[in-house]
């Protein structure tokens, strides 16, 4: 059953169009994957999804139209997102950038923090600390958390690799892993690290210059000559 659908969508900022009639479709329980470099339009599809970009086209989350509600309004409707590089209140607390996650799904707090501390035993331990003091993999963790807290059933994750060693990469992967198998969760990944895409999604769709270039399984994606060429240098 598909979760959320695309149809032809157009992004703008002001008079300069970002994307270009792009469709996908995400059904419930997959892990898709955007992937393309800087400047392709992934965060930009990423926050048309949240509201926060002037459309044109189809956004449908489970049938019902979503072009043209605010971000909050998303939220309520079970998205949570991710951004790009974080964007944390850097002098709160770990714990106080966690509850602002929460403040859509008050009832669930206690349920979700427990389970953002299970997922990320560190950010338990760093609580109390500011999110400006924390490395770039545990600010990682806690965007992914706050997003967690809003009970979503979509979560949106973009570039979630950016800046980070391959072994925290490693951490997040398993994490989304363990969501999308153990939770159910449906995930749609944004990101410029080929390898960490493909090996998550079951779909992966190839974003450049605002266009929606191809789309596929991993395994069809890597049996493409000129695509292998263009991001493995094969």
């Amino acid at each position: 059953m598909t979760l959320l659908e695309i149809e032809r969508l157009s992004a703008f900022y002001g008079r300069a169009q970002s994307l270009h009639e792009v469709s996908l479709s995400v059904g419930k329980g997959e892990v898709v994957a955007v992937i393309g470099t800087n400047g392709a339009g992934k965060s930009t599809l990423m926050d048309s999804i949240m509201g926060m970009v002037t459309n044109t086209g189809a956004m449908r989350l489970e049938g019902q139209d979503i072009i043209g509600r605010s971000p909050a309004e998303i939220v309520r409707h079970g998205v949570g997102y991710a951004p790009e590089r974080a964007h944390l209140f850097p002098f709160m607390t770990v714990e106080d950038n966690l509850l602002v996650g929460g403040y859509t799904a008050r009832e669930d707090i206690d349920r979700n923090i427990a389970h953002v501390h299970e997922l990320f035993p560190v950010l338990k331990e760093r609580a109390r600390q500011e999110t400006a003091t924390l490395s770039g993999g545990e600010r990682q963790m806690v965007s992914i958390g706050r997003a967690l807290m809003t009970s979503p059933r979509l979560l949106l994750v973009d570039e979630p690799t950016i800046g980070l060693s391959p072994k925290v990469v490693a951490e997040i992967a398993a994490t989304l892993r363990r969501l999308n198998e153990e939770s159910g969760l449906t995930i749609l990944i944004a990101e410029q690290n080929i390898n960490f895409a493909m090996e998550l999604a079951g779909t992966v769709h190839v974003l450049e210059t605002g266009h929606m270039r191809i789309s596929g399984t991993p395994q069809e994606l890597m049996a493409d000559e000129e695509l292998n060429r263009a991001y493995f240098g094969t």
